[in-house]
């Protein structure tokens, strides 16, 4: 999971392209990067950290120009602290190209060979985003030999890109003197959207991956990238698409309304603050056959809270704020292994003990992922004083590794993977756990929008839409890096 953006205009964009990316901040924290360009010459600044870290006041007289991308990473496994890693990522033949990636390359194993051996070209790091980028250079040299540039010759280029890289992408990149190009993988995994703003009667365009980054700078949401699309902005301001692949089908990630999402987005004409209330309505229903003593409603902060609130109106059950946040803390689930994680639950969450002394208490959470927070977050609980800790999740079972850019990618991480509820109860020391159903969790988007009749489940269902996921390569990412 990572946060890409890019703007055209006809005036300088250094300030809008880092506000907004700003706004994207939630979709990754390890590290940031913008870059610009300014007729034939580009600018880049990259490092590990924050974008108010990364891109200071004095980058911004270096950032000139009227088109730019930026990207924000969180890495799904490994390399985390490599600098060289963060986006975006550059080649300069056959065009200077910048380029930045939300997702991940299920083939790039495959691909890196093919790069090196057959389509000649240099990488410098493990990440399958510089990959992507050399294949998106060597597609466009094949067909601009000894010929000028085109948006014709771009889309080919990403057909062509379409039928070589597997897995879940959505992509903006730059080309020298000449535009933005932004694209999504066929199966619409990752989001994308694109809005427009008239600026003395000038107008400017944005993509970005959620309408959060759209609204921020008062533009207006056009639509959304479709699934297999192509949009070429050029440096004069026109506008084209185009459908680079023969057989788009949408499967929007599920997860990207449970929890990778800011409510205030939407995605795919959902918004995400309303599918997670319909979550909590769907998960109090569960929860009502269940007949369980509870006192009081508590979230697990922040993204639970609209699920929790819809829960204790339901089941007509005092809704309580347990849990003071450290918001300087970052997420915890981003956080690059178990033992990190552990120890910032308890510097990022304190507990307000009145709440929970002598009480029977419902934590809802929007997932269980490891179980590392909430096995600490219930400890936290029960020294307070509670009398009895259930947990119910807006989300059913996480049994299956993500393979298209959600920080699951092994078996072993996974607290449900081959365990029953019960089972899960011990580990994580709760008296209950309660999930969401799968369904309910798909009716709680499709009674928004009820033209989304697919979706990519995978880390719940173990149904990978791609169709080219097997075991082994599953049994193979306990040591692969994943990096978009």
């Amino acid at each position: 999971m990572c946060g890409i953006i890019g703007i055209v205009s006809s005036s300088p964009i250094n300030y809008a392209l880092v506000n907004s990316l700003k706004s994207l901040q939630h979709r990754g924290q390890q590290a940031a990067g913008v870059a610009t360009m300014d007729g034939n010459l580009m600018h880049l600044k990259k490092d590990l950290g924050l974008v108010k870290e990364v891109i200071t006041e004095q980058d911004m007289a270096y950032l000139k120009g009227n088109a730019g991308i930026g990207h924000v990473r969180y890495p799904t496994a490994g390399a985390a602290n490599n600098p060289d890693e963060a986006h975006p990522f550059y080649v300069n033949s056959p065009f200077g190209i910048m380029l930045a990636h939300n997702g991940n390359l299920v083939n790039a194993n495959k691909l890196r060979d093919d790069v090196l051996t057959k389509n000649h070209r240099h990488v410098r790091t493990h990440s399958d985003s510089e990959i992507l980028t050399n294949v998106f250079a060597f597609e466009l040299e094949q067909l601009t030999v000894h010929k000028d540039l085109t948006n014709d010759k771009i889309f080919d280029a990403i057909t062509n890109l379409n039928q070589r890289i597997k897995g879940g992408y959505a992509v903006v990149s730059l080309i020298a003197n000449y535009g933005l190009v932004a694209f999504r993988d066929p199966n619409g995994i990752r989001p994308l959207v694109i809005g427009r703003k008239t600026i003395e009667h000038q107008v400017t365009h944005m993509v970005s991956s959620e309408t959060c980054a759209i609204d921020i700078n008062g533009f207006e949401l056009v639509r959304t990238i479709k699934p297999g699309e192509a949009v070429i902005i050029k440096l004069d301001g026109t506008l084209e698409n185009r459908i680079c692949h023969p057989d788009p089908q949408l499967n929007i990630c599920l997860f990207e309304f449970v929890y990778l999402s800011r409510p205030d987005s939407v995605i795919e004409e959902v918004s995400v603050q309303l599918a997670r209330r319909n979550m909590g309505r769907y998960l109090a229903q569960t929860l009502k056959d269940l007949k369980l003593d509870i006192d009081v409603v508590i979230p697990i902060p922040d993204t639970s809270r609209v699920p929790a609130i819809e829960v204790a109106e339901s089941l007509k059950i005092p809704y309580r704020e347990g849990f003071v946040k450290n918001h300087f803390m970052g997420r915890t689930f981003m956080l690059a292994n178990q033992d990190q994680r552990k120890s910032a639950v308890r510097s990022k969450l304190s507990p307000v003990s009145i709440e929970f002394k002598d009480k029977n208490v419902l934590l809802v959470d929007d997932s269980i992922v490891r179980g590392t927070t909430s096995k600490e977050i219930i400890n936290i609980v029960r020294q307070c004083g509670a009398k009895k800790v259930y947990l119910a999740s807006a989300a059913p079972q996480v049994r299956f590794p993500n393979v298209y850019g959600i920080d699951m990618p092994t078996h072993a991480e996974l607290v449900a993977y081959n365990r029953t509820d019960d089972e899960i109860t011990k580990i994580i020391g709760a008296d209950k756990v309660i999930f969401q159903n799968l369904d309910n969790l798909k009716k709680s988007i499709t009674d928004v929008n009820s033209k989304l009749t697919k979706f990519d489940a995978s880390c719940f269902d173990g149904i990978y839409v791609t169709g080219d996921v097997s075991k082994k390569y599953l049994d193979s990412l306990v040591s692969v890096d994943f990096n978009g």
